[in-house]
């Protein structure tokens, strides 16, 4: 079984179309996410708009059957870890429907509206790694779309400013990594589709140039 295969099981392959449903989606994730990515000045708009763009760039692809609502989910995937939890989520069931709803569910590493009564990240990822083989293959696509793209931003920012990236986050070049090859293992034990072998791509070059840097948290 593919990563994809459970998506299109019983189901004709047919092209991906947008609908006003999308344009919906992105003007709720715009008016939504104002924040920045992590120590720079981008719109965090460009990592949810680029997984986006990621996941529908599978469409045709190792028989993954990227529909619309894959698209929305990975729009709004960060809607309900960062900004209000499941309350955030219910909100989500409402205007896109419950089945966008399960996979930012399924794409969500916690639903606390407060950040103070998040589990502690390690807590947090190991769930995380935990459940997403069990999750639908649809989740898994845009789970491996939000890495890649994660990843090659964190590459293009160590060639520009080497192991002073490390410091955006709670984790170290170690743990960055670690989180990475964990998914990576549960990815590839579904089978191997271009984006998997994009990110494992990604991430050894990341693991390459960043090799005997002192990694401090």
């Amino acid at each position: 079984m593919t990563l994809g295969s459970e998506i299109t099981e019983g189901h004709e392959a047919g092209e991906l179309h947008l609908s006003a449903r999308f344009t919906s989606a992105v003007e709720y994730a715009r008016v939504l996410h104002i924040e920045r990515r992590k120590g720079t000045e981008i719109p965090y708009m460009a990592h949810l708009v680029g997984v986006a763009a990621l996941v529908m760039g599978e469409a045709g692809n190792a028989g993954v059957a990227v529909t619309e609502e894959m698209v929305i989910a990975a729009l709004l995937h960060d809607a309900a870890e960062d900004h209000g939890g499941a309350l955030r989520l219910r909100d989500i069931e409402h205007n896109f429907g419950a089945n966008v709803a399960r996979m930012v569910e399924g794409l969500s590493d916690s639903l606390a509206a407060d950040a103070a009564n998040k589990q502690s990240w390690k807590e947090r990822k190991q769930a995380y790694i935990h459940r997403l083989g069990d999750e639908a293959a649809e989740v898994r696509v845009i789970s491996v779309a939000d890495k890649v793209y994660n990843a090659r931003a964190i590459l293009e920012d160590y060639r520009q400013i080497g192991a002073e990236v490390w410091k955006r986050f709670k984790r170290g070049r170690d743990e960055q990594l670690w989180y990475f090859d964990q998914l990576l293992a549960v990815y590839r034990s579904f089978g191997s589709i271009r984006i998997v072998e994009e990110l494992g791509r990604v991430v050894d070059e990341l693991r390459r140039i960043s090799e005997g840097e002192s990694h401090t948290s």
